[in-house]
């Protein structure tokens, strides 16, 4: 296993405190991150637990700090699903052997990852970013942003000095001038340009599409597809809600976000599509871009095949099997 991989997957086995967790049939594991939106509100409301306790399926939470973890979990059979991990996230689970089945998407939101500069700045251009330092979450989908931006320069990963940072930890680097860009997602991005007045460099559009999958382990796909309709239904139905209500949303969600004010959270939902679909065979072609891309910049150990992955639909629940390769 490569050095890249390694730590990531490590802290899959002691994040969550999850070693020990028992499968049952009757309880839904659901592992999650603090941006994962929908199921944040999902589990603010209840929604699941009372769709779930009519088939006598009982829902616990465990939260992790960010996809990759989350989805070695799920691998190892200490969470049975996912919320929302950035596209890139599977690929490495892939790389590191994951047995993982797709079993939702939401479609693109290319500005909801951006690349920032202070407002005073002088990089004006993605070329400017020669021999800078720029802060990047590894395997997140501001990684893949970063690659792609610079393949649009002329320029490769080796002509920056990337510094591979958490969010928290790249906001701070961001806010105290220790790097000289910074790479990020939603809430992140709004809460830099409104409260430290970034400017933007270049957002993902017309780079990286940004889709975020929801995943499950193989096998409980396989063994439940009757509760992944449930799970799919309450998904949609949230997304929507989220987009017709964006003040009530906003209100929920900022608390959960440290406290972030409306205004931010409303300008952060806006740029996410929110808008939850199956996954099929063709969904999975930018996966496979981006495998490349990673493989290309030395930071996968493997190539990766993203089509090898299962897939689960709607229409296949309560039919065996519901999974495919």
């Amino acid at each position: 296993m490569s050095s890249f991989l390694r730590p990531l997957l490590l802290a899959g086995a002691v994040l969550g405190g999850l070693a020990s967790l028992p499968a049952h049939a009757d309880t839904l594991r659901i592992g999650f991150q603090k941006s994962s939106t929908l199921l944040t509100v999902v589990k603010q409301q209840g929604t699941l637990e009372k769709a779930l306790a009519e088939k006598g399926t009982k829902v616990t939470w465990h939260e992790f700090p960010s996809g990759l973890p989350l989805l070695e979990s799920l691998n190892v059979g200490n969470v049975d699903i996912s919320a929302d991990v950035a596209d890139t996230v599977p690929v490495f689970a892939q790389a590191a052997g994951a047995q993982l089945t797709y079993y939702a998407l939401e479609t693109p939101s290319p500005t909801a990852q951006a690349i920032l500069v202070p407002q005073d700045s002088p990089l004006q251009s993605l070329a400017d970013l020669k021999g800078k330092r720029v802060a990047v979450t590894k395997a997140a989908g501001s990684h893949y942003l970063l690659i792609a931006a610079l393949a649009k320069a002329g320029l490769t990963f080796s002509d920056i000095q990337p510094s591979y940072l958490t969010p928290a930890d790249g906001r701070a680097a961001f806010e105290n001038g220790n790097v000289d860009a910074w790479v990020t997602w939603e809430p992140f991005v709004s809460s830099a340009q409104l409260q430290q007045h970034a400017r933007t460099l270049s957002s993902g559009e017309g780079l990286a599409s940004y889709q975020r999958y929801y995943l499950a382990s193989s096998a409980y796909a396989e063994k439940h597809p009757e509760v992944l309709a449930v799970v799919f239904d309450t998904l949609r139905n949230t997304g929507r809600w989220i987009k017709d209500n964006p003040g009530e949303a906003a209100s929920l969600l900022g608390p959960l976000w440290g406290g972030l004010d409306a205004t931010t959270v409303q300008q952060a939902n806006a740029r996410r599509s929110y808008d939850v679909q199956p996954v099929t065979r063709e969904s999975l072609a930018e996966q496979q871009a981006i495998a490349d891309a990673f493989l290309s910049a030395g930071l996968l150990p493997r190539k990766v095949d993203a089509s090898d992955a299962g897939i689960w639909q709607p229409a296949a629940a309560g039919k065996a099997p519901a999974h495919s390769h």
